[in-house]
């Protein structure tokens, strides 16, 4: 693996990782890793196998063959489109309780990584750099203002025709990161050669570019 490129993007919710992975994809011709949906893909597997929740051979084994693929903005499952199927909040709920099973994240662990193939992968998530690819020769880093963060999910869902209160959502921001941070177990922080690039006052289109010259830089981009 370690003659295979890899592309880390850690950081927090709403600072536009997600977007980022895609336009490197795009640019690079590499695999993507969203390793956040990579709990509700379980989840979905278990419903979909009917595997119980403290079946945990049985989840390992799904875990360690986990028919999963990422496509631009789509999550595959045994090659079928489960985009939307794995946002319900049955699949939530799932995932949380497998989330929390050891052998489960190891197994998982050890299926993040095998996402590791020619030419390239972008792995999108909150320890990809520091936990799942620590020897990525690419480690960025993105960070942004609770505010800032909470001010785009509130314009994403007024977008989507929903109404949101910002002082809510700053506040669920914030405990979700002090979570995140505290936590013993791969808790969400920059890796020690991570690039950290804050977005609060950049636009996407600058992020992108700018994560673009990095990847020039490396020798990644031709």
């Amino acid at each position: 693996m370690s003659s295979i490129p890899v592309i880390t993007i850690d950081g927090p919710s709403g600072v536009g990782k997600g977007t980022l992975a895609q336009y490197l994809v795009c640019k690079t011709g590499f695999h993507l890793l969203d390793s956040g949906a990579i709990y509700r893909a379980l989840a979905y597997g278990a419903v979909k196998n009917e595997i119980a929740l403290d079946d945990i051979p049985g989840l390992v084994a799904l875990s360690t063959h986990l028919p999963v693929e990422f496509k631009a903005t789509s999550i595959l499952y045994e090659g079928a489109d489960v985009t939307s199927k794995v946002r319900n909040e049955e699949i939530a709920a799932v995932a949380s309780t497998v989330a929390a099973i050891p052998e489960v994240r190891a197994a998982l662990l050890q299926r993040q990584k095998d996402f590791a193939n020619l030419p390239g992968l972008v792995a999108d998530g909150r320890d990809m750099g520091t936990v799942v690819f620590p020897s990525s020769p690419v480690k960025l880093y993105l960070t942004a203002s609770a505010e800032i963060r909470a001010e785009r999910r509130v314009k994403q869902l007024k977008n989507q025709g929903i109404d949101a209160n910002i002082a809510r959502i700053t506040q669920d921001i914030k405990e979700r990161d002090e979570r995140d941070t505290g936590r013993k177990t791969a808790p969400l922080k920059p890796a020690a050669d991570a690039i950290i690039i804050d977005t609060s006052d950049l636009d996407i289109q600058e992020v992108c570019q700018k994560a673009e010259s990095l990847l020039w830089e490396k020798g990644l981009m031709k």
